[in-house]
């Protein structure tokens, strides 16, 4: 039987034979004929888990219904293409650069969870702290604030300890919170009945108020579930004089008082901290972050964006009596980073600007995710937020905007990260060398010159002296960026990526605006405009589009004529215009846009401007702390 069978068995294996000889020579060549790519991962170590940030719609009625949504999920970033740089010309090799004797007179893979998977309870282990929940007003945050409490009351009793900062600025933000205050138990009783029909477990809840400044003020004596002694604790928040806002040494002093006490009574800890201010006692947030995980207490922010690489951000004041000026007070907000990532220098001084980062201050942000709290980001206008890009679209695209998450990283583990990459910390080295608060040098005067002419030619030359030292510094660092541009194509992280592009389109621009205020000193000088109103009572400088043009003898001594001029500012638009393409709807890309739009040439205006805004005793008596 077996013996009839051979043939056939020969012919199956003989066909067998080819067809996997046949297949092993496809792959053969499939292999030998591949054509060689470059792999490079998006994947780095230090950037293990990120959160998604979400709205949180507008809602100021309270529901009727309560669901819960979870924490944070897993993403990968991804990389943009890299732009390359333009050359650098020849204002930096203007005599005028090296003669130091030249005077005023002669010029001389995402994975977000579907709307299903948003709404489940996964219960209080499974919840890690959120980066960002972006919301319109109180009343929405509110109502995500149940949700939290309620996921924590299914396994233990609450003590919810909520903190407002005591600052000037806050005063409005207070108001609003005690009207959408009873937003939280209305629907914590709602939840309560649908747990009592369902015989679910449901635990109670008691609510302690401080305030805090320079340091933490209780407004109810000992936890309570009264809410109108809560509204009245409220309202007795009273502003600090001292505009000292310590929010983390005030979430230490109350995680050492309850913290042990929730423990051992096995009681949940919640502190919830409003405020709108970064605060100034940073440096104690690790120890903080340490606490907040010992004692398994997350902690809420209600706070706004961070300015957008830089520390303050400034609110508009006017003072009440006469004669009723309007003052600019500086505030702390931000940055969104453990240290700044961008410029901090305008090419004449500090930055002046409120622009918003899309992004909650560093170290709130940081405490919120490591403690298993969220981070709520009030992204409304504010009223009296001032300075240049304050009221642009503070909403940025939540997609786009996930490729330039922050680093949230311990400040010690951050700065080794970045001294490991020879472009960021180059980045940051420049950062530092043109940092105006750290070389005073690099504050020019903007205003306040005089309108007589020797003394105005005495001002002038101070400040022509110090702008060459400037360009000669902002010379320098274009150089070292320029060295470090075929390692632009190498950085893994888009924020790095947008901060070189972004920092060599300012150095290029911030060159020709300096050469133009050193046309325009010497323009002043030696034409003497007459004041068109005889109220004025100072000179100021301002950008204006159009570039002033040298004349022969300006030409003749620093060899740069206007063809020079304008291809400077070609090359500085097209960097302008490499940020905004490479970078869009990212605050990288907005600011870009507007300094394209703030123009490039110098000019001197008059204005009448009210002497006591020079008198510091006037302004220390009367410009209340924020």
């Amino acid at each position: 039987m077996i013996s009839k069978n051979i043939p056939a068995l020969l012919i199956s294996l003989i066909v067998h034979f080819a067809v996997l000889g046949a297949m092993g020579f496809y792959r053969f060549q499939i292999i030998k004929d591949l054509d060689v790519v470059a792999v490079e991962t998006i994947i780095e170590d230090e950037r293990l888990q990120q959160e998604f940030e979400q709205d949180v719609s507008v809602d100021t009625q309270v529901s009727e219904s309560l669901s819960v949504q979870s924490g944070g999920t897993i993403s990968t970033n991804i990389g943009a293409a890299a732009a390359q740089p333009a050359a650098q010309t020849k204002i930096e090799q203007s005599e005028a650069l090296k003669d130091p004797d030249i005077k005023v007179t002669a010029i001389s893979d995402i994975s977000l969870p579907g709307l299903g998977e948003i709404a489940v309870d996964l219960g209080e282990g499974e919840v890690s702290g959120e980066v960002g929940a972006r919301v319109e007003g109180y009343g929405a945050a509110m109502h995500r604030l149940t949700q939290e409490i309620i996921r924590m009351m299914r396994e233990q009793p609450v003590i919810a300890v909520w903190m407002f900062d005591a600052s000037n600025s806050l005063q409005d933000d207070r108001k609003e919170i005690r009207e959408n205050f009873h937003k939280i138990y209305d629907e914590l009783n709602i939840a309560k009945n649908q747990a009592e029909s369902r015989k679910v477990r449901y635990s109670p809840l008691e609510t302690m108020v401080c305030s805090f400044g320079s340091d933490i003020r209780k407004l109810t004596q000992k936890p309570t579930s009264e809410i109108e002694e809560i509204k009245k604790a409220i309202d007795r928040v009273e502003d600090d004089p001292s505009g000292i806002e310590n929010p983390f040494s005030a979430i230490s002093r109350v995680l050492d008082e309850y913290g042990k006490t929730a423990l051992n009574s096995d009681r949940k800890l919640m502190i919830i901290v409003v405020t709108d201010e970064s605060g100034t006692d940073d440096q104690i947030l690790e120890e903080v972050i340490s606490k907040s995980e010992t004692i398994r207490s997350p902690v809420y922010f209600l706070g706004r964006e961070a300015v957008f690489g830089h520390p303050k951000a400034r609110v508009r004041w006017k003072d009440p009596e006469p004669p009723n000026l309007t003052h600019w007070v500086s505030i702390d907000r931000g940055p969104e980073t453990a240290f700044p990532e961008c410029l901090q220098y305008t090419g004449f001084g500090d930055r002046w600007d409120s622009q918003s980062s899309g992004f909650g201050p560093y170290g709130q942000v940081r405490l919120a995710k490591k403690s298993g709290g969220i981070f709520f980001m009030l992204s409304g206008e504010e009223q009296d937020l001032a300075g240049r890009l304050a009221w642009t679209d503070r909403k940025f695209d939540d997609l786009a905007m996930k490729e330039y998450e922050p680093l949230l990283l311990a400040r010690r583990d951050y700065e080794q990260s970045r001294k490991s990459s020879e472009f960021r910390d180059t980045l940051w080295q420049v950062i530092v060398m043109l940092n105006p608060n750290l070389d005073k040098q690099l504050n020019i005067k903007r205003w306040g010159y005089s309108i007589e002419p020797a003394e105005f030619d005495a001002q002038g030359k101070e400040q022509f002296d110090k702008t060459l030292r400037a360009m000669s510094r902002v010379s320098a660092a274009l150089k070292e960026v320029e060295r470090i541009a075929p390692m632009r194509a190498e950085e893994r992280e888009p924020r790095w990526r947008a901060a070189y592009d972004l920092l060599y389109a300012q150095l290029m621009s911030y060159r020709v605006r300096q050469f133009q205020f050193l046309l325009a000193l010497d323009q002043h000088s030696r034409l003497r405009p007459k004041l068109k109103d005889p109220k004025s009572n100072e000179w100021y400088f301002e950008h204006t589009q159009k570039l002033l043009e040298p004349d022969e003898e300006q030409i003749r001594r620093t060899k740069v004529d206007m063809t020079e001029l304008n291809s400077q500012r070609e090359q500085a638009l097209a960097l302008y215009d490499v940020v905004i393409k490479e970078h869009p709807g990212t605050p990288w890309a907005v600011r870009a846009s507007a300094e394209k739009r703030w123009g490039f040439g110098i000019t001197f205006e008059e204005r009448f401007w009210d002497p006591r805004y020079y008198d510091e005793a006037y302004r220390n008596k009367r410009i209340p702390k924020f």
